[in-house]
């Protein structure tokens, strides 16, 4: 053999060598950084970590753990390299810019951060939660009943593991309101021209001294009062609960609330009724003067009822929509969700009263 050629091998094998080496050294810290030890020597994943330690991915009954890797890295293929090399950037911000190296400075950037993960799981249909979890292994008769209700939904729309779950391991961000929008509101319905036919509230009104209408209520203005419009509410009532005018028989969304003066000036257009399930209800209308701004219309309402979907709701799972529950259904889970979060209370009954005059058995639309 010549002396060239064995020049040329042995390069080869020395690139050989070389190449493997850098391989194996790859792999080796393309795994080591991948560890949740690693993850920790950034002191802002401190926070993060102690949530994900109250979660049922750190300890629960089954005594398996899922580890930083086993939900923010795929498993294989461009997925992971894409990934490994995004994760670089928190680094690079952590020791370079200080984007994120206080808690402080972290907490105004999670919602950004959050946002590109959720991306990122919703474009890969939640591959690494599914590594572990599959629709088709799911003993949806051994899940609680909230749990099967949406586990069906999530199959029959096609949606993924990051459509409901994105505050599974982590806090959501917070996402809050500016109180601008509700004032906004009100501003517009000072707005609404004197000689408008019908008006919708904006904010919990008393009706003079018969009693409180409440938000996004159809009145129709049927004269003046004084300084304030004089308007009718036609609903019903159910017997036993005569201080409440309601939406329709059976439809328990409240239109109003009566004091005693109130209950005598109702005027009565029909007999009582029973329902299906033993309730006696009966047609009823109220005149009386609304002096608080009302809108001309109740689409604002609802546009900002939407907004709070979107804050409150909507950061941590998929939209549900208003159809998905009966009228009478919507205040109950409204109000359990409601409770995970620091929306308002007025925020909530507006927020409430959209899903209910949306809903699937709705007996007027607007």
């Amino acid at each position: 053999m010549s002396k060239k050629w064995k020049w040329i091998i042995g390069l080869l094998f020395v690139g050989v060598v070389l190449g493997g080496a850098l391989a194996v050294s790859s792999m080796w810290v393309m795994h080591k950084t991948s560890e949740t030890s690693f993850c920790l020597s950034c002191h802002t994943m401190q926070a993060p970590y102690e949530e994900y330690q109250g979660s049922a991915h750190f300890m629960n009954q089954k005594g398996i753990r899922a580890e930083c890797h086993d939900c923010h890295i795929p498993q294989s293929g461009m997925d992971y390299l894409i990934t490994k090399i995004r994760a670089s950037k928190d680094i690079y911000h952590e020791f370079v810019t200080g984007k994120i190296d206080t808690p402080e400075k972290f907490e105004e950037h999670r919602l950004a951060m959050a946002q590109t993960v959720w991306d990122q799981l919703k474009a890969n249909d939640s591959a690494t939660c599914r590594s572990c979890h599959q629709f088709d292994a799911m003993d949806l008769q051994k899940q609680s009943a909230d749990a099967q209700k949406m586990h069906a939904l999530g199959i029959k729309e096609k949606q993924t593991c990051i459509d409901c779950h994105k505050g599974v391991a982590h806090f959501p961000p917070e996402i809050t309101i500016d109180s601008k929008a509700h004032d906004a509101l009100m501003e517009h319905a000072r707005q609404t021209p004197a000689d408008a036919k019908e008006v919708y509230p904006v904010a919990p009104a008393p009706l003079g001294n018969l009693g409180t209408v409440y938000p996004a209520t159809k009145l129709a203005v049927v004269g003046k009062s004084g300084d304030a419009r004089e308007v009718e509410i036609t609903g019903s009532q159910m017997q036993g609960a005569e201080q409440v005018i309601y939406l329709s028989a059976g439809q328990r969304l409240v239109l109003a609330t009566l004091t005693e003066e109130g209950q005598k000036a109702v005027k009565v257009s029909s007999d009582w009724e029973k329902d299906p399930y033993g309730n006696a209800w009966r047609s009823v209308s109220l005149r009386a003067p609304l002096a608080e701004p009302a809108l001309g219309k109740p689409d604002e309402i609802w546009n900002y009822a939407k907004t709070l979907d979107q804050a409150y709701c909507s950061g941590c799972h998929a939209p549900i929509s208003s159809e998905h529950y009966t009228l009478n259904a919507w205040p109950s889970v409204a109000k359990g969700m409601g409770a995970r979060t620091d929306i308002s209370a007025e925020d909530l009954d507006i927020l409430t009263r959209w899903f209910q005059y949306h809903a699937k058995d709705i007996a007027t639309r607007e």
